[in-house]
């Protein structure tokens, strides 16, 4: 695959974008250990539902989280193990000792 292709470059760039928002970030963090409803996201975050249903519908468009419905509930979770994995690779990245 050659990843140095414009529209590959175009579509991560798209992904970091949507990922550079706080809120959004922190909705894929909360995602990130188990299935939560929406509701719940939203009262982690101390945010509207009706935000996070928001941002939700685009981070879903792009594939990062997902949604499951249980009965009146949607359950929102990070199931992709490439998106997954470069989250934490990236906490763990910011996490390290660094020498400035």
């Amino acid at each position: 695959m050659n990843f140095t292709h414009s529209e590959h470059i175009v579509q991560l760039a798209d992904l970091f974008d949507l990922l550079g928002d706080q809120t959004r970030l922190q909705v894929v963090l909360t995602c990130l250990a188990e299935p939560i409803a929406v509701t719940d996201i939203a009262k982690k975050l101390n945010v509207s539902t009706s935000l996070i249903s928001h941002h939700l519908r685009l981070l879903r468009a792009a594939r990062v989280v997902n949604g499951e419905r249980q009965g009146k509930h949607i359950l929102c979770s990070v199931n992709d193990p490439h998106i997954r994995t470069m989250i934490i690779n990236m906490l763990e990245h910011i996490a390290e000792p660094h020498d400035d």
